[in-house]
């Protein structure tokens, strides 16, 4: 993937993706987190795809106008932390903790961003690997392995061998969101699809799954926000 800038006010950054598949040019902006992709045929030559963008130009900052705008990790910033907010602290500490309300953080602002993100994603990966495996016990199945990603199309996946996947930012959201989604991959261990056997099995194991559910189509977004 290539970077490229499309220039104009405000000049607008753009990922140019080839792929073998791509018949022409298309353009995708993502109502989460503003990305702009521009994808390519493998063989076009990159000016003609440049070309095709600019000609799109206020198309794309129209879409950009009317995305959320991100949220910067800094000093003082409310992170989403298990469906609550925190404010981001520095304070004289070793490690990333909460207390409280706030979110103490080492007195090391260059690498703020990266110590929150670590501190996350260590707090995701157990609280999805102990909800997964519970899960997983009461249906007598087994779990091959868990991953993590920062996953913007779905919050979790499952393989035929049993492999596990979740977007780490789940722990942003509350306990029981995270537990659903656990609930959901775990399901597909036995139903690999999405008709009434497998809702039947997520109803035993999340019976107000739908509730979860909502919740992540009405508030997924805004856990998209946050910029590390």
């Amino acid at each position: 993937m290539t970077q490229r800038t499309l220039p104009g006010e405000p000049p607008v950054e753009i990922t140019l993706r080839r792929s073998v598949r791509a018949r022409r040019f298309s353009l995708r902006v993502s109502r989460l987190d503003g990305k702009v992709t521009l994808s390519m045929p493998a063989r076009a030559r990159e000016v003609e795809a440049l070309a095709f963008a600019e000609g799109k130009a206020d198309w794309v900052r129209q879409i950009l106008r009317g995305t959320a705008a991100r949220l910067a990790v800094a000093p003082g910033a409310e992170i989403p932390f298990e469906g609550r907010r925190l404010v981001v602290t520095p304070a004289p500490v070793a490690a990333v903790r909460v207390e409280g309300a706030a979110l103490l953080v080492p007195m090391d602002e260059a690498r703020l961003g990266a110590r929150i993100l670590a501190f996350l994603k260590l707090a995701a990966r157990q609280r999805l690997q102990a909800a997964s495996q519970t899960h997983a016990a009461t249906l007598g199945r087994r779990i091959r392995r868990i991953t993590l990603r920062d996953t913007r199309s779905r919050w979790g996946s499952c393989t035929a061998e049993g492999g596990l996947m979740f977007s780490w930012r789940l722990i942003m959201a509350p306990p029981e969101v995270l537990d659903y989604v656990a609930a959901h991959e775990v399901a597909h261990l036995v139903e690999m699809n999405h008709s009434p056997a497998f809702w039947a099995v997520v109803a035993r194991l999340a019976p107000d799954y739908e509730r979860h559910r909502a919740w992540l189509r009405r508030e997924g977004a805004e856990l998209h926000r946050v910029d590390f």
